[in-house]
């Protein structure tokens, strides 16, 4: 065999499993593409002050990104936690955006609601009644832990 034959044969040798493993790293890549484009996106934002401005800043975050990937053809599953001094939001009686939450309630299918049970169980204490709550809020255990199974769930936790 040559010299000019064995050096082709090395270099053969050698690049074939790079080539290979390029190839196969290209399909994967691919793959993952094409299997994110059905991934639905997942966002939470926390509500947990007793202000107006956040608020309806949390209510422009989800309809925000809603319609942004609404544009793109994904799909987003937006959860609104309030726990703590922002209970006021979903209190139909004190709410400062009550007629944006019923706005929500009927056009933003993909926005829900999770009231902490244990901030309204301190406030039924305070106020010798449980507080009434907007009727499309789901009442959890607790509003961080609730945070922490979202982030568990892979959902992104943004704290307007």
């Amino acid at each position: 065999m040559s010299a000019a034959k064995i050096i082709a044969v090395g270099i053969w040798l050698t690049l074939m499993p790079m080539l290979a493993g390029g190839w196969a790293t290209t399909a994967k890549a691919q793959g993952a593409e094409d299997d994110s484009s059905f991934a639905t996106q997942r966002l939470a934002l926390q509500v947990s002050v007793d202000d107006e401005a956040v608020m309806r800043s949390a209510l422009e975050i989800a309809a925000n990104v809603s319609r942004f990937y609404s544009d793109q053809a994904e799909e987003i599953d937006i959860r609104i936690v309030v726990f703590g001094l922002g209970m006021p939001m979903l209190r139909p009686e004190m709410s400062p955006v009550m007629d944006r939450l019923k706005a929500f309630d009927q056009s933003m299918p993909n926005v829900s609601f999770a009231a902490c049970g244990n901030t309204l169980d301190s406030l039924e204490r305070a106020e010798g009644a449980r507080p009434e709550i907007v009727e499309y809020a789901d009442v959890v255990e607790a509003g961080v832990a609730e945070l922490m199974r979202l982030d568990q769930a892979g959902y992104t936790i943004v704290k307007p």
